[in-house]
């Protein structure tokens, strides 16, 4: 069961304003990443469909963020998917991943311009070179929300992605993603994959630059 202190307000004094010196095994994540070679397999009334993608992933670091006395580090981030032989969005995605230094929690947030939205979770060490988050339907603080149509055609049981760093800086992800569909006797696996390429270092979170402009004026 997760400790709550008696104090819930306190914030901690400690916090410090560099977001990418804080972010543990999120560090890897920080900057501007391409891929062309993804692939993404889903359901079709036909049955499978296997469609190659190309992404595009932005991860921002942002401020330092706190609940009372929990203390998060953390990154905002933007990913854009189409397919060669088509220009228009074939995936939009935002949302953060989070870090808490004190726990090992990690989260990623999921906001999908299809009406769904997601909170997942797991814990890593800050070194770790891979970590992994999962969410399940039905739960109220690591669940997933969905619209009435979603719910009833394709409803979301759960949700699992794995990130795994490689040895020449970039990264590699695959989810997993349990569907009902309507009138299908078993779940859907929807699974997508890809590895992702630093093609922009990471800016600095708003504070830490505010702070570093400060010292070099004087």
């Amino acid at each position: 069961m997760l400790f709550i202190p008696a104090d819930i307000f306190t914030e901690p004094a400690d916090v410090s304003p560099d977001t990418l010196a804080n972010l543990g095994p999120l560090r890897g994540l920080a900057g501007i990443w391409q891929a062309d070679k993804g692939i993404d397999v889903n359901p079709k009334a036909g049955g499978p469909e296997r469609r190659i993608f190309r992404e595009h992933v932005r991860m921002d670091p942002i401020d330092a963020q706190t609940n009372g006395p929990q203390l998060l580090y953390g990154l905002r981030y933007h990913i854009h998917i189409n397919t060669p032989e088509e220009d228009i969005t074939f995936h939009d995605q935002v949302g953060y991943w989070l870090w808490e230094p004190a726990t090992g929690l990690i989260m990623q947030s999921v906001t999908i311009p299809r009406g769904q939205a997601l909170l997942a979770s797991g814990h890593a060490s800050a070194g770790d070179r891979k970590i992994s988050v999962s969410a399940k339907r039905g739960q109220t603080n690591y669940g997933i929300c969905s619209t009435d149509f979603l719910e009833q055609a394709f409803r979301t049981d759960s949700y699992r992605i794995d990130i795994t760093f490689n040895d020449d800086g970039s990264w590699t992800y695959l989810t997993d993603t349990e569907l009902t569909v309507r009138g299908r006797d078993a779940p859907f696996n929807h699974h997508d994959g890809n590895t992702l390429r630093r093609v922009a270092s990471p800016t600095a979170n708003p504070l830490a630059g505010i702070v570093a402009g400060r010292a070099g004026q004087k």
